[in-house]
């Protein structure tokens, strides 16, 4: 795990994370299954204070998180790259025109080594379709920069209205090997 500038042991990416969304009141997390974000699962299953359920698709965890932002509760959407495949539709047709503040995690699939040639396409694809649909993303790749990019991102989206992505790099959380 390292440690801090100060000599502290350094928290786990997953626990930064988790309790970021919590201080900004995302209590609602509806995920895909996917072995990258296990310890981020793991850590939100674990706290009393937040919802989290996997559901099958990436477009039916959107859909619930956009009700739930109708009825005043702040979610968010886990998932993998080819996940955001699916995605496109439901962020043109729902999402982006109803000023949903869709906050996605994205364990980063494809590239650094990637062995799913499936993934490796979806990478390629990714940023454009994001920028395409005027979607603030930030790719993270740093520990000592995790929970400001978080945070900011998660203010940012609900201030405006806008959702974000916010790609999880294999650099921050080890990714996916062939052993894994």
């Amino acid at each position: 795990m390292g440690t801090s500038e100060d000599g502290a042991p350094a928290r786990a990416w997953h626990a930064v994370v988790a309790a970021t969304l919590k201080n900004n009141d995302v209590r609602l997390i509806a995920y895909v299954p996917d072995r990258v974000l296990t310890p981020l699962i793991a850590c939100l299953h674990a706290d009393a204070d937040v919802t989290i359920f996997p559901t099958a698709r990436e477009e039916e965890a959107a859909g619930i998180l956009a009700g739930a932002w109708m009825g005043g509760r702040r979610g968010a959407l886990m998932m993998q790259t080819s996940g955001f495949a699916t995605l496109a539709n439901v962020l043109a047709s729902l999402i982006v025109p109803c000023q949903i503040p869709l906050i996605m995690l994205i364990s980063e699939r494809g590239v650094l080594g990637e062995f799913n040639i499936g993934q490796a396409l979806v990478a390629r694809t990714l940023r454009p379709v994001l920028d395409a649909l005027a979607i603030t993303h930030h790719t993270i790749t740093r520990l000592d920069e995790l929970e400001f990019i978080v945070d900011r991102s998660v203010r940012q989206a609900v201030a405006t209205q806008a959702p974000v992505a916010l790609l999880l790099s294999p650099l921050l959380t080890g990714g996916k090997t062939l052993a894994s």
